[in-house]
């Protein structure tokens, strides 16, 4: 009986918070103007959630900036009008394709440079990490790699120890 009544008030609340959390925007009268604001609001970032468009999120500020662009279409600007407002009042990164100029080259070069710096680094290594295994490979083993001759002295010497430890076993 008591889990029946915990499950009820479960479900019950569940539904509550669903329903709560599901809003939506006002939206123009005309379906064409409306499609324009949906365009624009494709076309913006939201400053809040950065990666998002404010069509995609449900940020406050998304939202907020959905009304003001519906109110710029409404007003009778045309699409460049309400971005140039928006981009003077927010500046490029309101952007989600921020124009190509010196102020954005961090933006649009950063990336590929760093990756190509990267790159550098790897291939220099890679390099570094051979070029002691290709000389190693020219003598006649490993163990040649940088070997120096005997001296006559050096080689008497190992001589008559490889013929005592010879005689020891």
């Amino acid at each position: 009986m008591i889990a029946r009544a915990l499950l009820a008030a479960f479900v019950l609340l569940a539904a509550v918070s669903s329903a709560h959390s599901f809003e939506t925007d006002e939206t123009l009268a005309d379906p064409p103007l409306e499609a324009r604001v949906q365009d624009i609001a494709q076309d913006l970032r939201c400053l809040v959630c950065q990666n998002q468009s404010i069509a995609d999120s449900n940020a406050d500020l998304a939202k907020d900036l959905r009304r003001l662009v519906r109110e710029r279409i409404a007003a009778g600007d045309t699409n460049d009008e309400v971005i140039a407002f928006m981009t003077a009042r927010y500046g490029d990164y309101v952007l989600l394709k921020p124009p190509v100029k010196p102020g954005t080259y961090v933006l649009w070069f950063g990336p590929p440079a760093l990756f190509a710096i990267g790159l550098l680094i790897v291939v220099l290594y890679v390099r570094r990490v051979r070029a002691p295994r290709a000389a190693a490979a020219v003598g006649d083993g490993p163990e040649d790699a940088g070997a120096v001759p005997l001296s006559a002295a050096e080689r008497e010497r190992l001589a008559r120890l490889l013929d005592e430890d010879s005689d020891r076993a």
